[in-house]
């Protein structure tokens, strides 16, 4: 029914043999135990005494078969208990196309793979080269199998040949299986004169080495002799008795990582080194280390990113409140990479105050794309070889942070936050902030070069971001890389929203208290912002919150409270005096002090500046602390001032006659920068004009000798401020009415905007 020439598509039970590679024209002898392959061959016998050898792919895997197997006659069955003896013939190669039953025995439907002949003239090349080494020393590779020689020397075909051949020669498992999975002759031929002859070098090496090891020693040292043998052995195969294991392990392990063709050819020769060393030898630590780390890295293993924008955005809107712009730009990329399937070139660099929720954005937005998180922080790190690595000839080599993060994170494509690069510096052992530049260049990082592997390695999958507190302190080469996101501070209101949706109930779960035992009410929320807490993020509001968990957790444990309700007048009680106060505006008109809007660290605020005169020389005095740009805003104020002093009706003798006292309150903070020029010239007209100054505007911009207003930065917190402390009206630079947008809807609508041009507008609308 079956033969070695014709191709069938039929059915038949199926039995599965583990240890061995069944091949056709082989008498096959096997130990059946297992009850389904018992039920399969007795299925067999019923019918046409057919059945089909299966191949397990794994010696402890029953379920995990090869997809060539052999179909196979019965020949003899002997039935007994509890282990079945059989003897098959095997006919043909068969390629499993599916399997029908598995219970209670395997039925497969299969297709035969007849033997193929390409070149006759180059089969019988092959088959006399075969001969002769069969003839040379072969032969005592088959010197126990008498029956075997007997079949060949009678005269067989090369197809029998190669699979008698192939059966009984000592090959390891994957040597077989490479016979059972080619029907084409000439391949067989070529397979059988490669194993021959790699297997005659085996058998010439263990001949001397045991001829080395009996020139050694005498007849009646038998442990001697043993210990001698196993040291020829470590001799001759550089210590591999020993680690034989070890090294087919790691090699796996690297043939697996599919690492680029240049560094899997290095890390083979690494392997080939480390097994010629000694396991005393200081180097093999070395090496064994070099070649762990290596096998430790991705090199192909690749996450598979989020293609849902929609599902990005409302991951980023869960963990964050605010922060429009940024989220904006993350979805900007996401929507790039979805049209162009790969990573756009852009490296974020998230810039803004401590504790605004850089590190906690970059980590949400890694959750957003499905990306593995690994943070580096550079804060502090000044050697090169911290990014880029040590050689390895130095004693305790490591590699650079880069490759480290690389290692921790698994894929190829992670999120990599670079943490506070602004706090990098440098000394005599180099620039770390110049190393990165290949690490965040889209040009170079495709080949980054890591000083300890000594091979490029690929980071153009991953997606940098980074983070800054100061963009000025950012090196200007590294910065040009960069695409800048600013996260200013937050908002009353936006610390209000945070809170509410997150600070609280994490501080809740963390102290182990739920929502039905505290409560805060809004007003009293409100008041930590604006009394207990001063800073542009929110983790001093998170640390008094998480004091009043602890202090309301030790009044229900001690005074057996059911729950406890902090509101605006018990807050004192529970988080004791407020530690902060803002400006608030002027209750009246008055001469010579104008309210200046100011953007420090902490958010905006509102800068009351005072100028009077008396007698004098004309000399000017500025008190309250003032950096270099401030005071020169004030000399150019009061430079205006006198130029223009005929049209603002001010006498030009009270210049001369009169020294000059501008003062800014709070001496002990400092203040610097030019947005106060509009309020100093403000103050100093008034002061000399005696006209008052309307005490609910306040103003801001830089002012020049010639009068314009020039535009200022930081307009959205100024205008909170201005809010806040009471004002209903401030002026600022015509051209900051771009930035309008930016201020909270419910601020602009209880403050009066006024833009203008020149300082003659803004004493029009502040001069009374």
């Amino acid at each position: 029914m079956f033969s070695n020439q014709s191709v069938i598509t039929e059915t038949l039970p199926a039995i599965s043999v583990r240890g061995i590679v069944p091949l056709p024209n082989n008498e096959i002898r096997l130990d059946v135990s297992k009850v389904e392959n018992q039920k399969a061959i007795k299925s067999a016998l019923d019918k046409n005494k057919y059945i089909v050898l299966l191949v397990n792919n794994k010696p402890n895997d029953d379920k995990d078969f090869h997809e060539v197997g052999i179909v196979a006659k019965i020949v003899y069955n002997m039935d007994a208990t509890p282990i079945h003896k059989l003897k098959v013939i095997g006919i043909t190669r068969c390629k499993i196309l599916d399997y029908l039953q598995t219970n209670p025995y395997y039925v497969v439907q299969f297709v035969t793979m007849p033997a193929e002949s390409d070149d006759i003239n180059e089969e019988i090349a092959s088959v006399r080269l075969l001969v002769e080494e069969l003839d040379c020393s072969g032969q005592r590779l088959l010197i126990k199998n008498p029956e075997l020689i007997g079949k060949i020397t009678s005269g067989v075909t090369a197809d029998v040949l190669t699979d008698l051949l192939a059966y009984h020669l000592p090959l390891d498992f994957n040597a077989k299986l490479k016979y059972l999975e080619t029907p084409n002759i000439g391949k067989r031929l070529t397979y059988m004169l490669k194993d021959i002859q790699r297997e005659k070098q085996i058998q010439e090496i263990e001949a001397e080495i045991e001829s080395k090891v009996k020139k050694t020693i005498s007849e009646n040292q038998k442990e001697y002799y043993l210990r001698e043998k196993l040291r020829v052995i470590q001799d001759e195969l550089g210590d591999k008795a020993k680690k034989e294991t070890e090294i087919d392990e790691l090699r796996e392990k690297i043939l697996a990582k599919k690492m680029p063709k240049q560094m899997e050819e290095k890390a083979l020769q690494e392997l080939n080194r480390y097994a010629s060393l000694s396991s005393v030898s200081g180097e093999n630590a070395i090496v064994r280390t070099y070649l762990d780390f290596i096998i430790s890295l991705p090199w192909s293993n690749e996450s598979v990113d989020t293609n849902d924008i929609k599902k990005a955005k409302d991951q980023l809107d869960k963990d964050h409140y605010g922060l429009d712009k940024v989220k904006d730009r993350i979805l900007e990329y996401l929507a790039v990479r979805i049209m162009t399937g790969k990573n756009p070139q852009a490296i974020l660099c998230l810039v803004g105050p401590p504790g605004v929720g850089k590190t906690s954005l970059a980590r949400s937005i890694a959750k957003a794309l499905n990306k593995q998180f690994v943070k580096q922080s550079l804060g502090g790190v000044k050697d090169e070889s911290e990014i880029r690595g040590h050689r390895r000839t130095y004693l305790g080599a490591l590699p650079g942070r880069i490759l480290q993060g690389m290692k921790r994170a698994g894929t190829i494509n992670p999120l990599f936050l670079l943490d506070e690069i602004d706090k990098l510096s440098s000394d005599y052992r180099g620039d770390p902030a110049s190393a990165l530049l290949e690490v965040l260049d889209a040009e170079q990082n495709k080949y980054f070069s890591d000083h300890y592997l000594e091979e490029p390695y690929d980071l153009s999958k991953v997606f940098f971001v980074t983070t800054a507190n100061y963009l000025e302190n950012i090196p200007a080469p590294l910065r040009d890389r960069l695409e800048i996101v600013q996260l200013s501070s937050y908002t009353e209101f936006e610390k209000f929203e945070i809170a509410r949706r997150h600070l609280i109930p994490k501080q809740l779960q963390n102290h182990g208290l739920n929502e039905e035992m505290f409560s805060l009410s809004d007003d009293a929320l409100m008041d930590i912002i604006r009394s207990y807490t001063k800073e542009a993020g929110v983790r001093e509001l998170e640390r008094n919150i998480g004091t009043l968990i602890r202090r309301a957790i030790k009044s229900i444990l001690m005074n057996k409270d059911d729950k406890v309700e902090i509101d605006k007048n018990n807050l004192v009680k529970w988080l004791g005096k407020p530690k902060y106060s803002y400006h608030r505006a002027d209750k009246l008109n008055q001469i010579g002090v104008a309210t200046g809007l100011a953007y420090t660290q902490y958010g905006g605020d509102t800068l009351p500046i005072e100028v009077t005169y008396y007698k004098g020389e004309g000399r000017v005095v500025l008190t309250g602390k003032l950096g270099d740009v401030m005071k020169e805003s004030a000399q150019a104020a009061l430079s205006y001032v006198k130029a223009n002093a005929e049209k603002l009706n001010i006498p030009l003798n009270l210049f001369k006659e009169n020294d000059i006292h501008i003062h800014v309150p709070e001496g002990a903070v400092p203040k610097d920068g030019p947005s106060a020029g509009v309020a100093i010239a403000t103050a100093i007209t008034s002061a000399f004009s005696n006209r008052s100054i309307d005490h609910k505007v306040g103003m801001t911009g830089e002012i020049t000798l010639r009068g314009r207003v020039l535009p200022i930065g930081g307009l959205r917190e100024k205008a909170i401020a201005a809010h806040r402390s009471g004002l209903t009206k401030i002026i600022i630079p015509k051209e900051n009415l771009k930035d309008l947008e930016e201020i909270p809807v419910s601020v602009l609508e209880e403050l009066e905007i006024i833009s203008v041009e020149n300082v003659e507008d803004v004493l029009n609308n502040a001069l009374i």
